[in-house]
């Protein structure tokens, strides 16, 4: 779903569609998007410091899409941070074998 849910913001950014909350979050600009990315990260620890299960997984799924339109807005996407996670796993030392 996110590659889907990346899809669709993108056409937004190219599309746009009046009254959509992404077109209003692209026409903010990159602050007030990373503004937004911060402020969904902060209800992502509330939640995960005191709320239900079911209200942690809505603050994580709001925080991942927000972090989708920051990431669209920097023109970085998914498959880029997927090498990046990629090179670091790589680039780790194998742990040395146990006796």
């Amino acid at each position: 779903m996110l590659r889907e849910l990346e899809r669709i913001i993108g056409e937004r950014k190219v599309n746009p569609q009046p009254g959509s909350y992404t077109h209003r979050l692209f026409e903010s600009g990159t602050n007030k998007i990373a503004q937004k990315v911060g402020e969904e990260a902060v209800e992502v620890v509330v939640a995960a410091l005191g709320q239900a299960r079911a209200e942690q997984i809505g603050e994580l799924a709001d925080l991942f899409y927000h972090t989708l339109v920051l990431m669209s807005q920097l023109g970085i996407g998914l498959e880029d941070v997927d090498n990046e996670l990629q090179r670091r796993h790589a680039s780790r030392s194998p742990a040395p074998p146990q006796e």
